[in-house]
């Protein structure tokens, strides 16, 4: 019973002090899983900020790869537009390849757009924008040989307006001298289609009763005077009728003149001349041809010498003289 007493009163003791222990194994317990707790927040805290600062930096580097890519882009969208400018002919030049290079401006402004867009995407766009740059190098190439071409076809234009300019001047330097050819030909031709007369001669004829006949050179027996001569051969002047002014200046210096039919015209070398009348004759080209006219004068003949000149073209062609004298005792 003593033992059991004993027993019985130690026991509340022992089971306090096991109690006691138990608790701190627990509080040491909880004390290590909520330092581990700490612990492996603040470690996941480090981490999410290693993380977002990786991130940070990745979209920083994204970032900024865009922007060089972008600022890439617009330089070549510069290069384009000084390539062309307002040259009609060099918007040509790239009207060719528009749809290359529209084709490639959509896929880059796709990319640079996207706020999204990866490495991959990035590194892609710059490709496309090296591609891009080929096509405006192209372009630019194309750009300089048109304008060698242009400035070979400037200097080509210069050297055929020049040319132009001087087979203008030469060509109105020959219509002149071609002018001044013509006409000195027409006045060559024209004086020597003049035509000459030879073999002048002037006979006085005495017409007797019966119609008969007689050369006289008795001054009171003239009744006419018959002229006859001929044409020389002349294959200048072309056939046909050719009109003779014969001009009859009397003893006494004065033109003879008849009521009808006499006139004045104008000479080559002797200025205005009065004409007694005019003579048609016909006249066939490169043949001599005989011609023969009677002239009567109105009233009585004088005494001394006639003269009579035959003018063609302007030109005396021929003159004859004849003298008329006193006849007989009584005259």
């Amino acid at each position: 019973m003593a033992y059991e007493s004993q027993s019985s009163a130690t026991s509340p003791s022992s089971n306090s002090r096991n109690n006691n222990d138990s608790r701190k194994i627990i509080y040491g317990l909880l004390i290590l899983a909520l330092l581990g707790t700490w612990g492996y927040i603040i470690w996941d805290k480090s981490k999410s900020n290693e993380t977002i600062t990786h991130l940070q930096s990745e979209y920083s580097n994204v970032d900024s790869s865009r922007n060089a890519i972008q600022s890439e882009y617009n330089d070549a969208l510069a290069r384009l537009d000084s390539a062309t400018g307002n040259n009609t002919q060099l918007q040509g030049v790239v009207a060719e390849r528009k749809d290359e290079i529209d084709r490639l401006k959509r896929q880059i402004t796709s990319i640079t757009n996207n706020r999204n867009a990866t490495a991959a995407e990035l590194s892609r766009a710059r490709g496309l924008i090296n591609q891009l740059n080929m096509k405006i190098d192209q372009v630019y190439a194309e750009v300089e040989r048109l304008r060698g071409e242009n400035q070979t076809l400037t200097s080509s234009n210069q050297r055929l307006h020049a040319e132009k300019q001087q087979l203008s001047t030469e060509k109105s330097q020959l219509e002149e001298n071609v002018t001044a050819t013509e006409s000195a030909r027409r006045e060559v031709e024209d004086v020597a289609s003049t035509l000459h007369a030879s073999n002048m001669n002037i006979a006085p004829i005495n017409l007797k009763n019966r119609g008969k006949e007689k050369e006289t050179s008795t001054a009171k027996r003239v009744d006419l005077l018959r002229i006859s001569f001929e044409l020389d051969e002349n294959r200048i002047a072309s056939s046909g009728s050719k009109e003779l002014y014969v001009a009859v200046t009397a003893p006494d210096g004065r033109p003879v003149t008849m009521a009808s039919g006499s006139g004045t015209f104008d000479t080559r070398e002797d200025g205005t001349k009065t004409y007694t009348n005019i003579v048609t004759v016909p006249y066939e080209q490169g043949k001599r041809a005989t011609v023969g006219f009677d002239w009567k004068q109105e009233g009585r003949y004088q005494l001394g010498e006639y003269k009579i000149e035959v003018y063609h073209n302007g030109f005396k062609i021929g003159e004859g003289k004849r003298s008329l004298k006193k006849g007989g005792i009584f005259g």
